[in-house]
């Protein structure tokens, strides 16, 4: 009995191979898709992938080409090639902007962006990151009411947290070369950047630290007739941190810094 199982087993498989093969040399692009729609509800989104990619020229301003597009569109998308898989549904939202799998292929154009960005997580432009909140956004306000919505809203959060990580890393090591080239101009700019462009921030008090701490080191390393400024302008962002993150685990290397700039400038007092 188990003898005659396995023949039938191998039969069927054989014969599902020979039908795809066949399908895939044939010239008939009927047969080529409905082999290709039988193998991509079996799950075999390559061998899908493979016939569909051969017809989709010839489907072009058919009536069945809405629904080859989007199971060629989902074949990426299944296959885990999600930068072609978010251009298939894109050009697929815009040819057919009455289908009804029209909301999830514009979920899953801007989903695939998203996963693609991951990639890209150490790119200091982060645009790969910026076009995929920027395509989720877009699906959000066309679809309010969408099932997908909340997961629109999640990947939004988490694209957004990379982008204010990014940035916050970036100003703090700019932070730390000025610590061999003695130049914390550019710190303190990029500190000053991220607060404006990341308002809501977690990094937001650490970024007002170190917008003072490198105020403080410009100053206490300064050329003597640029000096007292620098220290007033480095005890301002002191009472801003204060005044801001009084329970803040750095205030006591905030207020360490403002008693030597205190210190500094009672000297520019004495001379006056």
């Amino acid at each position: 009995m188990k003898n005659f199982f396995y023949i039938i087993l191998t039969c069927t498989i054989l014969s599902s191979c020979s039908e795809y093969q066949k399908a895939l040399k044939s010239e008939d692009i009927a047969t080529k898709f409905k082999v290709g729609e039988q193998k991509f509800n079996e799950g075999k989104y390559s061998k899908a992938n493979k016939l569909f990619v051969q017809i989709v020229p010839n489907y072009r301003g058919k009536p069945q080409a809405e629904k080859l597009m989007y199971l060629y569109s989902m074949t990426f998308y299944e296959m885990g090639e999600y930068y072609l898989a978010s251009y298939q549904f894109e050009r697929f939202v815009a040819a057919y902007p009455n289908s009804e799998k029209l909301e999830e292929a514009a979920f899953l154009s801007a989903k695939s962006a998203y996963i693609v960005s991951d990639d890209f997580i150490y790119s200091k432009e982060q645009k790969e990151t910026k076009d995929a909140i920027e395509k989720l956004q877009l699906f959000i306000n066309s679809y309010p009411n969408s099932s997908y919505i909340a997961e629109a809203n999640k990947l939004v959060k988490e694209l957004d947290y990379k982008l204010e990580k990014k940035a916050f890393e970036i100003a703090k090591n700019y932070n730390r070369i000025a610590g061999f080239t003695r130049d914390y101009t550019a710190p303190i700019k990029a500190f000053e950047n991220f607060i404006f462009d990341y308002p809501g921030s977690s990094f937001r008090e650490e970024a007002f630290f170190y917008k003072l701490d490198s105020a403080y080191k410009l100053a206490m390393n300064s050329v003597e007739y640029k000096k007292e400024e620098r220290l007033e302008t480095a005890k301002k962002y002191y009472n801003t941190f204060v005044k801001s993150y009084a329970s803040s685990e750095r205030i006591e290397e905030a207020n360490k810094m403002a008693e030597n700039i205190d210190k500094e400038l009672e000297n520019y007092s004495t001379k006056s």
